[in-house]
């Protein structure tokens, strides 16, 4: 077994109570929070998970033909139980349209078995949450343990 390990990070600024902007290594800015106009936390999530997988999906399907259709929904019910939230019953769905023709065929044929490698494999964030990896949250000048 191969094990290697790269670093990810973004950077969580405060604009204003509820707000907020995240920051990649590479500058690249995401606004979100709590208000009108904004993506929580929660949908930022299923958009992760969405978009991990999209972008596998896109990848191993447009290189036979564009699509005429890439709609994709993420879903799931938030649960509260003794006054802990959890999501339950996320799902994917993946509504796509691809041309007549061959291009097209070939396209449609590499759906199902984009979505199984997407899922198996490559979505690193759909993966993250089925493993259930552990999430600490450490204060900044907290002595460490």
């Amino acid at each position: 077994m191969t094990r290697t390990a790269t670093p990810r990070s973004v950077t969580l600024t405060r604009e204003s109570e509820g707000v907020y902007v995240a920051t990649n290594a590479d500058g690249a800015q995401l606004r979100f929070g709590r208000g009108e106009g904004l993506l929580g936390p929660v949908e930022l999530m299923l958009a992760a998970i969405a978009g991990c997988s999209s972008i596998d999906v896109d990848a191993m399907t447009s290189r036979r033909a564009t699509p005429d259709r890439f709609e994709v929904t993420a879903s799931a019910d938030k649960v509260t139980e003794d006054g802990a939230n959890i999501l339950e019953n996320i799902r994917v769905l993946f509504d796509l349209a691809f041309p007549e023709g061959e291009e097209g065929d070939a396209a449609r044929k590499r759906i199902g078995a984009a979505l199984r490698a997407s899922h198996e494999k490559h979505c690193t964030v759909s993966r993250t949450v089925e493993g259930g990896v552990p999430v600490a949250l450490v204060e900044a000048d907290a002595p460490q343990a």
